[in-house]
């Protein structure tokens, strides 16, 4: 096992400046080649206090915030505009930064594109809807709607 200190969030192991253990293989080939963790060492206490403060100041600062947030994003309905073919097919997929663009493109909050969750790749054109990790404890979903242009 690799113990590992987390630069950014994974899902499903943790937020940046978590400690984790690791199988080695995971962490050789996946974690640390994209730069999604660093090794543990003793001295990177440091390191690890100045993900967690970078990360305090991204995040929504407290629960109510949070929720005012949510119930903002589910009044919203979001567009985003793709190249299709006739048949209503899109030329690639719609991305989380497509949808982190859109959110703040219709006076919504700067959302971060790694909060976003899309259950199956979004590759025609439809109306859906996505999870937005706004807090630990809140979540929002919003509508998508996906249009040809």
């Amino acid at each position: 096992m690799a113990k590992l200190i987390l630069t950014h969030e994974v899902t499903g192991l943790g937020e940046p400046g978590d400690v984790v253990d690791v199988k080695d293989g995971y962490a050789r080939n996946f974690l640390i080649p994209r730069s999604l963790a660093t090794p543990w060492t003793k001295g990177a206490e440091s390191q690890i206090s100045a993900i967690r403060k970078a990360r305090k100041a991204r995040e929504i600062a407290t629960l109510d915030d949070a929720q005012a947030a949510a119930q903002a994003l589910e009044a919203k309905k979001v567009v985003v505009s793709a190249h299709a073919g006739e048949s209503g097919r899109l030329f690639g997929a719609v991305t989380t930064g497509d949808i982190a663009a859109a959110v703040e493109a219709a006076d919504g909050p700067k959302v971060d594109k790694r909060k976003i969750e899309i259950g199956q790749p979004i590759k025609t054109v439809g109306d859906y809807t996505v999870k937005i990790r706004l807090h630990p404890e809140v979540s929002a979903k919003i509508a998508v709607s996906v249009v040809a242009g």
